[in-house]
């Protein structure tokens, strides 16, 4: 019987091996004591002792079960290795959409344009509303001030009236704020972008491209 699990093994190896030859084998055991080969190890034995098998069937080097530290270490390089092809391919597909977006720099400078000119164009609206809130608040406050010091009853509406004036101060100027970041950012985005182009096209900003 023995010589006959033997053998069974060893046709199992030959047969592995001639049909690829490259192919890597490793043995492991399973949580019943059974003993498995195969091309890869399976993700639930990916933390228990193996053995890797060169294309003789022989033992080719012992991959040792990690220590926990082992192999959270192990997971951190591979997400980092991971995020930095995810990197690598983002940045190559932007260059690809940049090229094919753009044929000369002028065209970046009138797309920043255009950008820019629809965010001032909202930067402007916000503040002409802002200026009116922020005068209707400053009036409303010159009536309490002014109540107070003759010494007269403040009509709680008038009240009601100026919280309700600074929350829309203060949520149109929260607006503002916003609209003024977007404006760096989409500024910031096409002067990234120009420079990109300019590198992608073996040119530099002494020497731009002939378009």
């Amino acid at each position: 019987m023995r010589k006959l699990k033997l053998l069974s093994v060893g046709l199992l190896l030959c047969g592995v091996f001639c049909a690829n030859a490259q192919a890597k084998l490793y043995k492991w055991v399973d949580d019943n004591g059974t003993t498995h080969y195969g091309e890869t190890i399976p993700p639930e034995y990916a933390d228990k002792d193996a053995t890797q098998l060169n294309d003789k069937g022989f033992v080719e080097k012992r991959i040792e079960k990690l220590t926990p530290e082992e192999k959270h270490a192990k997971q951190g390089e591979e997400s980092k290795k991971n995020a930095e092809q995810q990197a690598a391919l983002e940045s190559k597909r932007r260059d690809t959409a940049l090229l094919s977006t753009f044929s000369n720099e002028k065209e970046i400078d009138d797309a920043r344009k255009r950008s820019t000119l629809q965010v001032e164009a909202r930067i402007d609206s916000v503040k002409t509303m802002l200026d009116s809130a922020q005068a209707t608040l400053a009036g409303h406050l010159k009536e309490k001030d002014d109540l107070t010091r003759q010494n007269k009853k403040i009509d709680p509406t008038l009240t009601d009236d100026i919280a309700e004036d600074q929350a829309k101060v203060d949520k149109l100027q929260m607006e503002q704020a916003q609209n003024e970041k977007e404006l760096a950012t989409v500024k910031a985005k096409f002067d990234a972008d120009k420079l990109r182009y300019r590198e992608l096209k073996g040119a530099s900003p002494t020497n731009p491209p002939k378009n």
